[in-house]
């Protein structure tokens, strides 16, 4: 028999960090079962997965997943903290979605450095995006998103860890649950009028 509706998803999590280990325990929770993908054995994704028995697949290289990185029976891929790319033969592993977090209002602050260039141009207001994976960085169309003020004696860590990082995983969270009941996430694309960039920054321009 097929799985049905509701039931808990088996779920390829691809990223690293505080982050990543947190989606991780929350996906967890929820019941789901999970695949993880990390970027090396002393990254805390990487930890807590084999802490907790999760099956586990590290990188060790390359900031690419392929499709052998991912199992062949996933309901969803979520990025978590992710700066590797996850190749379209590996997304088509998902049978229902494979989504990530970005933080920002997307189309706006497309790029690795999302934050620091929401301090950068003193923008009020900041947010997040959980949005579909593609082959365009951070083009994906839209599942959900939320926004924040921006304080004014915030940067670009403390907003992160204040309002974005759980904000995010909230979001995440949100659109799993839409995928386990509906069987499907909302797809909204994104406005190209409203599009800018925020690529790296050294260190004296942050």
């Amino acid at each position: 028999m097929g799985r049905q509706e509701g039931a808990a998803m088996r779920i390829a999590l691809v990223g690293s960090r505080w982050f990543g280990a947190q989606m991780l325990h929350l996906l967890l929770e929820a019941g789901h079962q999970l695949w993880v993908v990390g970027l090396d054995a002393e990254d805390q994704l990487a930890e807590e997965a084999a802490k907790a028995g999760c099956p586990l697949r590290l990188l060790n290289g390359p900031r690419r997943v392929l499709a052998d990185d991912i199992p062949d029976d996933v309901d969803v891929i979520v990025a978590a903290h992710s700066h590797s790319f996850i190749t379209a033969e590996a997304r088509a592993k998902a049978r229902r979605a494979a989504i990530g977090y970005h933080p920002s209002l997307l189309p706006r602050h497309r790029g690795i450095a999302a934050v620091e260039w929401t301090i950068k141009c003193r923008d009020p207001i900041a947010g997040g995006s959980v949005y579909h994976l593609s082959e365009g960085m951070d083009e994906g169309a839209i599942a959900a998103q939320d926004w924040c003020f921006v304080y004014p004696e915030d940067d670009a860590r403390s907003l992160w860890r204040r309002a974005l990082a759980p904000m995010g995983l909230k979001l995440l969270m949100k659109v799993i649950g839409d995928i386990e009941t509906r069987g499907y996430a909302d797809a909204i694309p994104q406005d190209p009028k409203a599009v800018t960039y925020a690529p790296a920054l050294k260190a004296a321009e942050v």
